[in-house]
This record gives structure tokens, sequence and C-alpha cells, in this order.
């Protein structure tokens, strides 16, 4: 870390005194541009940390972001926290093979039938929105939408710049 410059090391040193406490692969891949990095790991601390959205569901969020863009180093770090955070390991798991999976609670399925009608249709029909909504209420929907497109943004760094899952291993 000697080879930063004053201003990557501030955002460095932000980076580990806060919730995250460490630098994880796309921040240190952001670090190689100072400005996308502070802004990023600020609103990755508030999408990560600061939602509305209980962890349960936030991780949900990030888990379909992550199998969506088979992001393997996002699911090897997310799904362990995921179901730390309540998520049945059987809906991990479908989610992961990339199967609709059974949910038990109206959120989960809300927050699933949300996310993956958006990253699929760029859209989201009424009745999805309408579902979403009576669930989370519209801060939740807003908060859903930073939360995947902050990961998707993670999703795309890790996948650019080929970062492999830690272990090497390739959930997808």
């Amino acid at each position: 870390m000697n080879a930063l410059t004053s201003e990557q090391r501030a955002i460095y040193e932000d980076i580990l005194a806060g919730p995250r406490g460490r630098l994880d692969p796309p921040l240190a891949v952001w670090l190689n541009s100072p400005g996308l990095a502070r802004t990023a790991q600020e609103l990755g601390g508030f999408c990560r940390y600061g939602t509305s959205l209980p962890p349960r569901l936030s991780e949900l969020a990030i888990l379909i972001t992550g199998s969506w863009w088979r992001a393997s180093f996002e699911w090897a770090v997310h799904a362990p926290i995921a179901i730390a955070a309540g998520l049945d390991e059987a809906v991990v798991e479908q989610i992961r093979k990339g199967i609709r999976p059974d949910f038990s609670a109206q959120d989960e399925l809300c927050v699933y039938d949300f996310a993956s009608e958006l990253l699929n249709e760029r859209r989201i029909s009424d009745h999805i929105y309408a579902a979403a909504e009576a669930a989370l209420g519209t801060t939740g929907l807003v908060d859903l939408v930073g939360i995947l497109g902050y990961y998707g943004l993670i999703s795309m760094t890790l996948n650019a710049f080929q970062i492999p899952a830690p272990g090497n291993a390739k959930p997808f």
C-alpha cells in the first residue's frame, strides 16, 4: 500500500475505519480512480449497512444480483452472510442454480420478483410493483433499487477485472 497517492491513502484509511474494516477486491480496483472509489464506498456503506430493508432482504437482493451477473466472488462472500441473516439455505442454493425459489416469506418473494423482473426485463410490471410496494413501502423500493444498482456495479467490476472467488471457489 506504499504506492498509493495521498488521495488514495485517505480513501483506503476511510474504508478500513468504516464498517467493512478491510479493503475487498472491488474497492481495491476502484482505488485506481479515487473519485469513483470515494463515492462508491460511501454508497456501498449505505447499501450494505444503512437501508430501510432488514439484512435478510438486503442479502437476498445482493445474491440475486450476484447470481444474475455470475459474480463468483460476490456470491462466495454473501451467500454465508445471507444464511446468517435468516435466508433459508435451500433458497440460497436455488438462486445459485438459477431456479425460482420456493419462498415461505412473502417479503422475500416480493424482493425476488421485483429484482428478477427489473434485471431481466429492465422494467417493473404494475402487479409486481404493487406487491413489492405493499410489502416494502416506497422507501424500501428505492433502497432495493439502490442495492441492485450498487451490487451490479460491484459484480461488473469483479467480472471485468476477473476477480476470482476466495479460495478460487467457482459457484456457477
